[in-house]
């Protein structure tokens, strides 16, 4: 079962900045998982809000915002680290620096609010330009969004996010629409939903194991991957079981 660091090592460190990327590396895990959207001037960054209020020092929309404006926000504003003035990433800078791992990376395209245009296009553009395309897959609220994708390369795995309400038949549904992975949250699977997905060979990665219940149980329905902000506990937790 592989793990994902959500948003990077997201518990221990501000969520979306390269801090908490770099720390996700040192622990181990398989890949990170963060979320894309685009400045006013049409630039790649890493934030998960459409909002800055929550996570930065600053108010009102990214899509409002410049990337030289952006850059001026304190991505760890309220935390233990807001003195070290971490700024949002752009997603060139993410690939620049991951390129240089064995990361696996799951972008999630943030257009189920505000559709960003071109967002697919420019975001396929920079992991290309870094020789990323076997070590990526995407997913969003917004399968439109992940149509988009596999119209530019059909090959690239995409997952079908879903929100809390969850999705029957999901594995039926992904294969229809020639999606590789669901990806619903921890309250909506069992045992059940997960083989109705292997069923149909589609993978089921689920968000967001925090707790060991939720993840003992995952391990135990044979999911493929977990979406965590604690990436070096349940990678702890993987490794002891598969070597007993």
């Amino acid at each position: 079962m592989h793990v994902f660091a959500h948003r990077g090592y997201s518990g221990a460190y501000p969520e979306n900045t390269m801090l908490a990327f770099e720390k996700a590396l040192e622990c181990g895990c398989y890949g990170i998982e963060l979320d894309v959207q685009l400045t006013k001037d049409g630039e790649v960054v890493i934030i998960h809000d459409e909002l800055v209020d929550r996570t930065t020092d600053k108010t009102g929309r990214v899509y409002d915002y410049t990337l030289q404006e952006l850059k001026a926000c304190n991505a760890g504003a309220r935390t233990d680290f807001e003195s070290q003035k971490l700024t949002i990433p752009t997603f060139e800078e993410y690939c620049a620096w991951v390129s240089t791992t064995n990361l696996v990376t799951n972008i999630e395209l943030k257009t189920s609010i505000i559709y960003y245009p071109e967002l697919e296009e420019k975001t396929w553009e920079i992991i290309k330009r870094h020789k990323l395309e076997e070590k990526v897959l995407f997913s969003s609220f917004n399968h439109l969004s992940l149509a988009a994708i596999k119209a530019l390369a059909p090959e690239v795995p995409c997952g079908a996010l879903v929100p809390e309400t969850g999705l029957v038949n999901a594995g039926y549904c992904a294969s229809k629409f020639g999606f590789e992975c669901y990806h619903p949250a921890y309250c909506t699977i069992d045992a059940a939903s997960v083989a109705e997905c292997h069923e149909h060979n589609i993978q089921v990665n689920v968000w967001t194991v925090n707790s060991m219940d939720a993840l003992e149980n995952c391990y135990a329905w044979g999911c493929d991957g977990v979406f965590t902000n604690y990436p070096a506990v349940c990678k702890a937790y993987i490794d002891a079981k598969q070597s007993n």
